[in-house]
């Protein structure tokens, strides 16, 4: 059976180490190659690429808020078999610039792989479910990113 520790042990690696800007920390809850949906939000599709890109764009833009808080809680452990577990957790996201916020709120649905005595997840898919405040702080967050 799955270890559930170790699975929000990844779940919250993810979130809390993107809000320190820890990104080694967020870098090892990932497999190698991780699958992102975010087509909830911001149209398209989903999208496979080698995690240290993925990695690398949060760095290029999350830092540029002034503070970021991701609230991932209710983590729950869907399946488990053979080395795969699908999980799932809901989450508020907030967004800060000066006096500036957006707050998203949703839910996470994660597949991770069992890899030694760690999960990694190798698909996260973000439903939205609502949002407050101003959503092109995350523009204004990349151009403060990129001039630091």
């Amino acid at each position: 059976m799955a270890n559930p520790t170790e699975i929000s042990r990844s779940i919250t690696d993810i979130a809390a180490g993107a809000d320190r800007h820890d990104w080694s920390r967020v870098r090892a809850a990932f497999a190698d190659t991780v699958t992102t949906d975010y087509s909830s939000l911001w149209g398209g599709d989903a999208i496979t690429q080698p995690t240290d890109a993925l990695v690398g764009a949060w760095a290029g833009f999350l830092p540029g808020f002034d503070s970021t808080h991701h609230m991932v809680t209710n983590h729950t452990i869907t399946s488990q078999k053979d080395g795969r577990a699908t999980a799932e957790a809901d989450f508020t996201a907030t967004h800060r610039i000066d006096d500036g916020l957006w707050v998203l709120g949703g839910r996470y649905s994660y597949v991770l792989e069992e890899q030694g005595d760690r999960w990694v997840v190798t698909s996260l898919t973000m439903t939205a479910l609502w949002e407050t405040g101003d959503r092109a702080l995350v523009g204004l967050a990349g151009e403060r990113a990129a001039s630091k």
